[in-house]
């Protein structure tokens, strides 16, 4: 059957007024101040290493390069040149790098495009599969990494603290996007990383001297998990979608009051959970989870996802993988020793820029040099095309007179053979006389 009527006019136009338009801006720029991070390999490591850093790359998703490939030709590369051709393309604000040698395992934190660097020495971690493992009822991580996790830092003391410790802070901090509280979600707070400063005494030290303390970070990546109270443990089990096995019951009130038992699949986990009066707190909003309602109260407690990491602060140097070291952990300068490194440093610094402008001359020179070459032999061409059409011209006079020339001689030439036919003809006028 044909169609039948006009095609529809679209009258629905795109254009966004100002204040969309202004909404639009604000969005970009807040996304763009997002802070992003990419975590790489560099050199030759294990293959539990790289299972490190995929169970990472999930902990910071979603802001993260999750499934970046790192060619084996490339991981020789320094910050510098992964900044250079792909952190700045893409907007990525952190690096984390691993390498890996015969006895230590190191992490570096480095903050684009300018720095600093932290290293960090990887004493002990454990992977998301070996906790996952340790549990009874282990949570699906693939389901809370919409959102990014909140970040906690303890025991990294006050305006007191370390100039490296305040610096680790603001690191761990300044990796995540920031939160603000007038707008939060809460169904959008589903996990925590948490950072704890353990100060331990250093084992290596001579009698008779100060021990000195070595300051290790914890990592540990725990999700949050609600769960309804003040009602009936069955009745929650039922809210929740935790259907019983109620073969053995008549009817349905004798499972909530107990007179007949039911048993579910996580019924063993569900009564060893104790109800900390401590953890239990009202919902301004509704939170994940089904009984979790606004208003009501829900204990919570934090089940642990991975992966864990035990970090030592070895070194900070001020520029991206390289530069001044303004911190290390084992090697301790004097004032006048690091002035002298300083010095020495800068006095590098100056001679490159001196060597730079020295080939930029030289450069430049050669190329002058290059161009008046170019322009010589440009005027000598000119010169020597002018010549030769001053000698065409020249010679062209020369030739005309000798084409009047040869003219001239090839009538001669033709009056000669007139005369030598008369002359002919004569003859054989005689002979014919002579005849007769």
């Amino acid at each position: 059957m044909p169609k039948r009527g006009r095609k529809r006019k679209k009258t629905h136009t795109h254009a966004a007024n100002a204040e969309n338009v202004a909404g639009t801006l604000t969005n970009s720029d807040e996304a763009f101040k997002v802070p992003k991070s990419l975590i790489i390999r560099r050199g030759k490591c294990e293959v539990v290493v790289a299972d490190l850093v995929h169970d990472l790359r999930r902990l910071m998703m979603p802001f993260t390069a999750m499934n970046f490939h790192e060619d084996a030709n490339f991981r020789k590369l320094t910050l510098n040149k992964y900044c250079q051709h792909v952190c700045l393309p893409l907007g990525i604000s952190h690096i984390l790098a691993f390498s890996q040698n015969e006895e230590r395992l190191s992490l570096r934190i480095a903050k684009t495009p300018q720095g600093p660097t932290l290293t960090f020495r990887v004493h002990l971690f454990s992977l998301t599969k070996h906790i996952q493992k340790l549990q009874r009822r282990p949570i699906n991580i693939k389901t809370l990494l919409d959102h990014s996790p909140i970040v906690v830092t303890n025991n990294f003391g006050d305006q007191t603290a370390p100039p490296q410790v305040k610096l680790m802070r603001i690191t761990f901090q300044n990796m995540f996007p920031a939160i603000n509280v007038a707008t939060v979600k809460l169904k959008e707070c589903r996990r925590v990383v948490l950072f704890h400063l353990v100060e331990e005494p250093d084992d290596v030290g001579n009698e008779g001297t100060e021990r000195k303390t070595k300051q290790r970070i914890e990592m540990r990546h725990y999700a949050i998990k609600a769960t309804p109270v003040g009602v009936n443990r069955k009745v929650r089990r039922l809210i929740q979608s935790k259907i019983p096995n109620l073969n053995k019951v008549q009817d349905i009130a004798d499972y909530i009051a107990g007179n007949a038992t039911a048993t579910t699949s996580v019924d063993a986990a569900s009564d060893s959970e104790p109800e900390d009066a401590s953890a239990v707190v009202e919902l301004a909003q509704n939170y994940a989870g089904k009984g979790n309602k606004s208003h009501g109260k829900s204990s919570l407690k934090l089940v642990e996802l991975g992966p864990r990491l035990s970090l030592e602060l070895i070194k900070v140097e001020q520029g991206l993988g390289d530069g001044t070291v303004m911190y290390h952990a084992h090697i301790q300068k004097t004032p006048e020793e690091a002035k002298a490194i300083q010095e020495k440093a800068e006095n590098k610094i100056r001679l490159k820029e001196q060597r730079r402008r020295e080939q930029e001359q030289n450069v430049e020179r050669k190329r002058k040099a290059k161009e008046e070459k170019q322009l010589a032999k440009k005027k000598r061409k000119e010169e020597r095309e002018e010549a030769a059409m001053d000698d065409l011209r020249k010679g062209g006079g020369k030739e005309d007179e000798n084409v009047e020339d040869e003219d001239l001689l090839e009538d001669d030439d033709d009056v000669d053979e007139d005369e030598d036919s008369v002359d002919d003809a004569s003859i054989e006028d005689e002979d014919d006389d002579d005849e007769h």
